[in-house]
């Protein structure tokens, strides 16, 4: 499965805007980009086919990430926290559309 994708990586300063995401295979995804999500300032977003948005926000003194499906209109999103372990299980078994049902345990956090 392909995405584009946009992130931000703090320690480099390698950026690519979501205006000007790249594509990207599920396995390119977790092999280039999961490895370089540690600063809390870093990011990964993926958008599918019909321009849904994952975010991955890097949370390095918890050991863990939040992975979230942003609603912009609501000013919040579903998501909740994962180890790496479950991010890169995740990522290799992503549908082909991002919604709630994706990714199971998720919880509603207004902005």
């Amino acid at each position: 499965m392909h995405y584009r994708v946009f992130y931000l990586f703090d320690r480099s300063g390698d950026a690519v805007s979501s205006a000007s995401a790249v594509e990207m295979s599920a396995r390119a995804i977790c092999e280039q980009l999961l490895p370089r999500l540690q600063t809390e300032d870093d990011y990964l977003g993926l958008i599918d086919a019909h321009e849904n948005v994952l975010q991955v926000l890097c949370e390095p003194a918890e050991s863990r990430f939040w992975v979230e499906l942003p609603m912009d209109a609501a000013k919040a999103s579903y998501g909740r926290h994962m180890d790496a372990d479950e991010l890169r299980e995740l990522m290799l078994a992503l549908p082909e559309f991002f919604d709630r049902e994706a990714i199971p345990g998720l919880e509603y956090r207004p902005w």
